[in-house]
């Protein structure tokens, strides 16, 4: 694995040398967060490292990635929901505003969050749920990594899904 998988998070995930993807999907790789202060944040990362917007993708692979982000906002939500009694729901971004490759960000929202907060986007959290070891992605989080991946296999491919 190299050092730098941070700096290049599109082009380790295709060499595989990303630790934080998760799975393979159609357009792109979904990816366990970097941090988890929400438990089963996860990202949904472009497979083309030159991608720096939606509309960069011809609309078949633009529709792909879409689903992709569907597909994982699904497998966060029934992981979650597995996990945590107090999950309440999954919110779904892309921005683009400080990483300028395509992604989407996936957070599961919990009822346990602060009442100031949990109705607010999550980039408001302070600064310290964003830089503390204690919410940073490690050996604790593999079992709710397995569980990301397990939802994702059952979501299917070619768009089959369990009812």
């Amino acid at each position: 694995m190299t050092s730098n998988w941070r700096d290049h998070r599109i082009a380790s995930a295709l060499r595989g040398e990303n630790p934080a993807v998760v799975r393979r999907l159609d357009a792109g790789f979904a990816a366990i967060g970097d941090v988890q202060f929400l438990p089963g944040y996860s990202v949904l990362l472009v497979d083309e490292p030159g991608v720096r917007r939606l509309s960069d993708l011809p609309r078949a692979k633009r529709l792909a990635f879409l689903s992709d982000m569907d597909r994982l906002g699904e497998a966060v939500e029934r992981a979650c929901l597995r996990a945590d009694p107090a999950f309440r729901r999954v919110n779904l971004e892309i921005l683009g505003n400080t990483d300028g490759f395509l992604h989407a960000h996936v957070w599961p929202r919990y009822d346990w969050e602060p009442a100031d907060r949990v109705s607010l986007p999550v980039w408001l959290y302070p600064r310290d749920r964003w830089t503390d070891g204690r919410y940073a992605l490690g050996p604790r989080h593999d079992a709710l990594r397995a569980a990301l991946g397990e939802e994702l296999d059952r979501t299917g491919t070619c768009g089959k899904r369990e009812a």
